[in-house]
C-alpha cells in the first residue's frame, strides 16, 4: 500500500509549520512508522535545525530533483527521531518542478509509511508543487484574524484541486486566547473550515527546540509534547481526547 502524503501548509509565514511538520512527523516516527519529511521552502530552509541534522547534510531535495545525486545521499535519518527521514531545501535558489517532485515523492511512497511535504508559507510555486501529489492538507494557523482567514484561502484551494482530506492544526495558542484578536477556538475552525487535529499551546519549550535542535522533553512533563502524540495518534485513525490547556 502506498504511503499517504501530506503536505503542511499556511496562508501567512510565522504560524510555526515547520515545527508543527517535524514534531508530528518525528512522534508518527515514535509510533514506528517510518517517516519521510521533505523540506520545499527553499533558501529558508528550518527543518535541518529542528530535527536535528543541522551540519549533517550535504544534499538537498534541489539536487535530487535536478538529478545531481541519489535520493540516498540527501536523505539523513533524525537523531531525535528513530525512523523520521529528512531531505532539506536548499540554502538558496532552487525550482521546485512539479514532474520532477511526483517522480521523487512515488518513488518515496514504496518505501515509508508516510511523506511529510512541508512547504513554504502561502500558495506560491512550494505550495502548488506539493499540492499536485498531496493526499492529505495539514493546515496550520495561529488563532489571529489574519492567520485564520489566509487559513481558509489555503483550505478552499486545496478543496478546489482535489485534496479532500484537511486537517487543522491550531498553533502557538496563549493561555487567554480572546488577547489574540479572536474569540475563541470555535472562531477559528469554523473561519477555516477544516476538522480540527490538534491545539498547540504557546510554550518556550517548543521554541527552544526547534532553535537549538532538541528534543521536547516526555510528554509527561512537556504538554505541547503530549499534544503532537495525540495528533500522530488521530493521524493513526485513534480516537483521542482532545488536550487543551
Amino acid at each position: 500500500m502506498a504511503a499517504r502524503v501530506i503536505m503542511v501548509a499556511s496562508g501567512k509565514g510565522g504560524t510555526g509549520k515547520s515545527t508543527v511538520s517535524v514534531f508530528t512527523a518525528g512522534c508518527l516516527a515514535k509510533r514506528g512508522r517510518r517517516v519521510l519529511l521533505i523540506e520545499l521552502d527553499s533558501g529558508l530552509r528550518s527543518v535541518d535545525y529542528i530535527a536535528g541534522i543541522a551540519g549533517k547534510t550535504a544534499y538537498d531535495i534541489g539536487d535530487i530533483l535536478d538529478g545531481r545525486c541519489d535520493a540516498g545521499k540527501a536523505i539523513v535519518e533524525s537523531p531525535l527521531y528513530k525512523g523520521l527521514y529528512v531531505v532539506s531545501a536548499p540554502y538558496s535558489g532552487g525550482v521546485i518542478r512539479v514532474d520532477a517532485l511526483a517522480a521523487f515523492v512515488k518513488s518515496a511512497q514504496q518505501v515509508f509509511d508516510d511523506v511529510f511535504l512541508d512547504t513554504a508559507a502561502g500558495m506560491g510555486v512550494p505550495f502548488l508543487s506539493a499540492m499536485s501529489v498531496s493526499t492529505m492538507g495539514l493546515i496550520v494557523v495561529t488563532p489571529d484574524p489574519v492567520a485564520i482567514r489566509d487559513g481558509r484561502i489555503v483550505c478552499d484551494a486545496l478543496c478546489e484541486h482535489g485534496v479532500d482530506e484537511m486537517r487543522l492544526v491550531i498553533n502557538k495558542v496563549p493561555a487567554r486566547i480572546e488577547d489574540c484578536g479572536v474569540d475563541d477556538l470555535d472562531e477559528c475552525i469554523d473561519t477555516v473550515g477544516a476538522q480540527l487535529l490538534g491545539v498547540v499551546p504557546l510554550r518556550q519549550a517548543v521554541a527552544d527546540a526547534g532553535a537549538y535542535g532538541v528534543g521536547l522533553a516526555p510528554p509527561e512533563k512537556e504538554v505541547s509534547h503530549a499534544v503532537f502524540h495525540a495528533m500522530a495518534a488521530r493521524l493513526c485513525g485513534e480516537q483521542v481526547p482532545l488536550l487543551i490547556r
